[in-house]
């Protein structure tokens, strides 16, 4: 060992004599100086320290210190403290000022500690699990646990990088650092020169990401008092902070923010660099030349000089006297540096030596784990497993790309080559079972709700991999419904960087993972089902958790593109809560067991909608209205029953008075009544009405809205003075009354209109569904020649509304373009109609109590509003029932004969005649039970068809044989059906009374 600076090493020696002193060095094996504190640790497990502080006004003498039986590895020295590592993991700490100087231990006996770094009043610590330990003063944030800790007695966890993979620690004097596995730094404390990197000098209460560094792969960290330098792959050399003695080698004393690469070193491989307390040395070990830059005054930069160097130069002096050695690594700490040498010419990688890595998971140990667990070995093996699988650092470091992430992929470990080791665990039962006890009782309890950058997430997406091979039911319930809870527990902005990186996801890893929470919701929800227990509802409250990251993970997929489809959420066992076999065999709607048990948490479940197909929202949101809606308004509203009694020529005008005048329960099922027709309202008879209500407003109140020529659809008119200020709201309350009753209305809005009452803001493609020739202008813009977009001389005004303040001095340019477009598309569905909207938003949720309405998505919820056209008529057939007749008999084959010959028009026309709508219900004619009955008639042939519109029952007289009697009936009826409304009989409709 070699050095030069403010205080000669071979002081430290004892020796006086020239002839051992060499001798003396040889044995020294461990260096580190601080402000006023220098140490060495002996070949034989003893250390040396000389302090300043001790024995003012004569040379310092060197202490001896010893750990007893164990022997001291590495040491590290603050200002005036000094933290030994010993060969069994143990730290220690020893006060230089304070007399006796006696380490004493820092307690941690059941860590196996790897790294110590210490700065001027605090220490970090690296244990083989990858756990970092802080403590000392905590003035600036050095130790990385917030404000609320200004100093720590004893270690403490940093918790925020629990999970993160970490290769190295590093401190300055007031700041402190830690790297990843995948060369991401990390940085903490004390930031007034700029020392952390990171474009400021803020400090840092917790572990931030250094971004401008996160593509260098930087491979080594080193700290002086206020300045850092990095050494990245390839050589490179970075340094910011503090530059008043040229210690950042720029040929400046300037501090610099952000790193800098020092552009003197280019050209040269560095491969190691050390920061004394201001200045810094790097070593290219091609050249086996050291390059110091810096504070010269002790003559710590080995030229023979005492003045500052603001660029690297080669320490000439060294390189003669030992050009036949070879430089194993290089230390600098205080006012001093250090070089160790031997005549072994194997280039060593002195920061990647095996007892300074953290415990990792590869092939090898796999393998060794599956032959022989069943021998002599289980013991250590079992303590092996334990190491790894407990420590979230340890598992993502098992399973890090081999290449640096980009931004664009974001995820740091390889899901392949994991898939194939946890494939290969679960060959063998007796290590997957220790996998998981040890995953379920330690691993996903110590999961953090704060994780430090992207690769403290690969846990969450390495368990999902490992349950996938468990292999019992029990376990994967178990360690899903724990995995549940650890990314609820994530905090807030964490867990938007997890959904991130579920985005980035390949399609096959995004399914397992969903596969994960579908599965464990599916069992909790059979075995409530099954038990039907109103004792125990503890099977509720666990599947919480996994049904609402479900709900997390379909927001991912839809924001993603639709990865998968979206039948991977949907667990059929929410629709089987609502059915029970009854004694004749068939299925029936559970009442009084939803209303003890299941009210409550089957709102739950409409919160979570990602799991409930459209059929199963269509049960729950109709059940609900009866089974808690219904009852609690009955019980306390002093209103009661919500009927309409209208005349048809007048329909719309009486329906608008008596919505404004005539108080209403909400909550009850509208009962319409057509004057001089007597019907009673089982569904039928509303349905009609909503049919008609909705051409009505299109003929009566057409200064409601703008109609689009090439779409066919409509949008509110704004700041329309000819209407009424509560027709908008009214429109909204009839809507509100139609879904509420199951009723289609259909006034030909777009999606957009949905996609509001769901606050989601509609897009250009939804313009391009209203307005398909406006869309088509303004992607032009989009896609325009960027300068050929100036020549259209465009500005942000719409229809002679400004788009933003001044507008109309605003050009669109090629820079602004995509601004514009924006603007115009909330103009024209939020700007510009926003009252109107408004208004008709209120009227909605007002008349439709029943709040479960969104869990359905925009598109479901306009389906079964307004009903859909997939006329698939061969469904009404397949789907058909018969009441006194049989599929085969000849009335029957003549009834479809007719049907099938039937134009579209005529098929619509009969459709309703059936239903009171020519709209069909949500999943079409496949959901619309024709029942044909046979009235039994005395005389058939002079009777015509009738329909019971609430129940979908058609009274068929079975007619003669004769085919020409039968279609002449059905023609004439139908001639009656399209020219002219019905006359009604108590839910029934009837031709025979239309003349």
């Amino acid at each position: 060992m070699h050095c030069w600076g403010e205080i000669p090493l071979l002081a430290l020696a004892r020796v006086e004599d020239e002839e051992n002193r060499g001798e003396h060095q040889r044995n020294i094996t461990a260096v580190s100086a601080g402000r006023s504190v220098l140490a060495f640790v002996h070949k034989d497990g003893r250390g040396s320290f000389l302090f300043r502080g001790h024995d003012k006004g004569n040379k310092p003498k060197p202490r001896a210190f010893t750990l007893g039986k164990d022997k001291i590895r590495r040491l590290s020295c603050g200002a005036f403290h000094i933290v030994l590592l010993s060969e069994k993991g143990k730290i220690f700490q020893l006060n230089c000022n304070k007399l006796p100087s006696i380490p004493r231990s820092l307690g941690l006996t059941d860590k196996d500690v790897i790294q110590v770094a210490c700065g001027d009043c605090h220490s970090v610590a690296l244990t083989k699990v990858g756990q970092v330990f802080c403590w000392g003063v905590n003035s600036n944030g050095q130790l990385g646990l917030g404000k609320e800790v200004p100093i720590a007695e004893n270690p403490c966890l940093l918790q925020t990088l629990a999970e993160t993979p970490l290769a190295r620690v590093s401190a300055g004097g007031g700041h402190s650092f830690a790297l990843t596995l995948t060369g991401v730094v990390l940085a903490w404390g004390m930031n007034s020169k700029g020392q952390l990197g990171l474009g400021d000098t803020e400090d840092r209460y917790f572990p931030m990401a250094v971004k401008s560094l996160r593509h260098r792969k930087t491979i080594y960290i080193s700290c002086g008092e206020e300045h850092t330098a990095v050494l990245a792959k390839g050589g490179l050399v970075f340094t910011f902070g503090a530059g008043q003695y040229g210690q950042l080698g720029h040929n400046s004393a300037r501090d610099e923010l952000w790193p800098r690469l020092v552009a003197e070193l280019w050209g040269t491989t560095v491969s190691q660099i050390a920061c004394g307390r201001h200045h810094t040395l790097a070593y290219v070990s091609s050249l086996k030349k050291i390059y110091a830059f810096g504070r010269g005054k002790q003559g710590q930069l080995g030229n023979g000089k005492t003045c500052n160097q603001y660029v690297p130069l080669p320490i000439e002096q060294f390189g003669e006297s030992h050009k036949d050695h070879y430089i194993d690594r290089i230390i600098a700490g205080g006012h001093q540096s250090f070089a160790f040498c031997s005549a072994d010419q194997t280039l060593k990688d002195c920061y990647s030596l095996p007892k300074d890595m953290i415990c990792t998971l590869d092939d090898k140990i796999v393998n060794n784990w599956i032959c022989k667990c069943d021998s002599k070995s289980w013991n250590a093996i079992k303590r092996e497993i334990t190491t790894i699988f407990s420590s979230a650092s340890c598992l993502n470091g098992s399973f890090l790309k081999k290449r640096h992430p980009t931004t664009a992929e974001m995820i740091s470990v390889d899901l392949s080559l994991a898939r194939l080791s946890f494939e290969k665990l679960a060959q063998k039962d007796k290590v997957l079972n220790k996998v998981e006890s040890v995953v379920l009782e330690k691993l996903l309890p110590s999961l953090s709700s704060l994780v430090a950058g992207t690769e403290g997430n690969g846990v969450y997406l390495l368990l999902p991999e490992l349950i996938r091979v468990m292999a019992t039911h029990e376990s994967r319930r178990d360690v899903s419904f724990a995995f549940a809870d650890a990314v609820l527990r994530l905090h807030p902005q964490c867990l938007a960087t997890l959904e991130d990186l579920w985005s980035k996801l390949p399609d096959t890893f995004f399914k397992s993972l969903v596969k994960v929470f579908h599965t464990v919701s599916t069992c909790c929800l059979y075995q409530m089902r099954t038990q039907k227990s109103t004792q125990d509802l503890n099977h509720w409250h666990l599947l919480e958790k996994p049904v609402k990251i479900l709900q997390n993970l379909y927001k991912v997929n839809l924001r993603a593109g639709r990865k998968i489809d979206d039948k991977n959420f949907y667990i059929s066992e929410v629709k089987q809560l609502f059915l029970t076999p009854n004694s004749a065999g068939r299925q029936e709607v559970i009442t009084a067991f939803l209303r003890c048990v299941f009210q409550k948490w089957l709102y739950k479940l409409c919160m979570n909608p990602c799991i409930l197909d459209m059929d199963t929202k269509c049960l729950l949101f109709k059940n609900y209205i009866h089974t808690v809606i219904e009852v609690s308004n009955y019980a306390c509203y002093p209103i009661q029953g919500n009927v309409l009694y209208v005349n048809r020529k007048s329909l719309l005008t009486d329906t608008i008075q008596q919505l404004r005048h005539k108080p209403r329960n909400y909550s009850w099922a509208l009962q319409v009544i057509f004057a001089q027709e007597y019907a009673v309202d089982h569904g039928g008879v509303s349905q009609e009405f909503f049919s008609i209500i909705a051409k009505e407003f299109h003929s009566a109140r057409p200064q409601m809205f703008q109609f689009f020529e090439d779409s066919r659809l409509v949008w509110f008119c704004p700041e329309q003075a000819e209407c009424e200020p509560d027709m908008f709201y009214l429109l909204g309350v009839l809507y509100g009354m139609a879904l509420y009753n199951f009723c289609v209305m259909n006034l030909h809005f777009p999606l957009a209109l949905f996609k509001k009452l769901m606050n989601v803001h509609p897009t250009l493609e939804d313009l391009k569904e209203l307005s398909p020739v406006e869309a088509r202008s303004l992607n032009d813009v989009l896609m325009e020649d960027e300068d050929f977009v100036e020549e259209l001389y465009l500005d942000f005004t719409v229809r002679d509304h400004e788009l933003v303040p001044n507008g109309q001095e605003i050009p669109v340019t090629k820079y602004n373009r995509q601004q514009y477009v924006d603007a115009y598309v909330n103009y024209v569905f939020n700007t510009s109609v926003q009252k109107e909207f408004n208004d008709f938003a209120k009227g909605f949720k007002h008349s439709c109590p029943n709040t479960t309405w969104k869990m359905f998505l925009p598109q479901e919820l306009m389906a079964l509003i307004t009903g859909n056209i997939n006329y698939e008529w061969d469904e009404l057939r397949k789907n058909a029932k018969y009441r006194f007749y049989e599929p085969t008999d000849e009335n029957i084959q003549n009834f479809w004969s007719v049907f099938n010959e039937m134009s579209e028009e005529q098929k619509k026309n009969f459709l309703a005649f059936m239903t009171g709508t020519d709209r069909l219900p949500v999943g079409g004619l496949s959901k619309l039970q024709l029942v044909v009955s046979n009235p039994n008639k005395a005389d058939p042939d002079i009777y015509y068809p009738v329909a019971n519109t609430c129940y979908n029952i058609l009274h068929l007289p079975n007619y003669s044989n004769s085919r020409q009697q039968w279609g002449k009936n059905c023609t004439k009826a139908e001639s009656l059906l399209s020219n002219k409304p019905f006359e009604r009989k108590p839910s029934l409709r009837t031709f025979s009374e239309c003349d």
